[in-house]
């Protein structure tokens, strides 16, 4: 039965009573907001190079999220978008041999995680997602202002108890789709485009 909606990264999605999309349940966690860490790329580029070796045809890997942004607070985990050569569902046997752990399975969307819960890899196939993903993140890196105010808002929800981390990132839709207006006034400013993912 379906009794609401997902809103993950500011977008809406399905969300059941039992969320099936969710593999392993719920997940009550503590939200933690690190100071920036000038080690975040690094690691990112060690997770790169391990799905390029598992996916070798891949299109693009791209590093998203706050751990993305230099100078930007975040919860300390990499987000990495991965557009594999074809179908999504193609690419998760091999991530999961590379010791991936699928958690999300979503109609557009799979998300799999390190055991340890430090790096997620998003597999979308819907190419707007992936754009809006990139766009956040160019932006952030350019505007000071949205940065301090991203910052602010995940530092209070923080404060907070979340019965899970989907939840904490609903919370953060009003100020990400009000940053993302900016984004997109900046990218039509500036005539600034992204390739579109197959």
């Amino acid at each position: 039965m379906r009794v609401g909606s997902h809103r993950y990264r500011g977008r809406v999605t399905e969300r059941s009573a039992d969320p099936e999309w969710l593999i392993g349940g719920r997940e009550a966690r503590p939200v933690v907001i690190a100071d920036p860490d000038p080690a975040w790329p690094d690691r990112f580029a060690v997770e790169r190079a391990r799905i390029a070796a598992a996916l070798p045809d891949v299109r693009s890997i791209e590093h998203v999220g706050s751990t993305s942004v230099p100078g930007l607070a975040a919860k300390p985990i990499i987000d990495i978008i991965v557009v594999p050569a074809g179908p999504i569902d193609d690419a998760v046997a091999p991530l999961e041999a590379a010791g991936y752990v699928l958690r999300v399975r979503e109609a557009d969307h799979r998300m799999l995680r390190t055991p340890a819960r430090d790096v997620h890899v998003h597999l979308w196939s819907d190419a707007g997602e992936v754009r809006r993903h990139l766009l956040f993140r160019d932006w952030l890196r350019e505007d000071a202002a949205d940065r301090e105010r991203y910052a602010a808002v995940k530092r209070e929800l923080a404060t907070r108890e979340w019965g899970d981390m989907n939840d904490y990132a609903d919370a953060k839709s009003p100020v990400i789709t009000e940053i993302t207006a900016r984004a997109e006034a900046w990218a039509a400013a500036t005539g600034r485009r992204y390739p579109p993912a197959p």
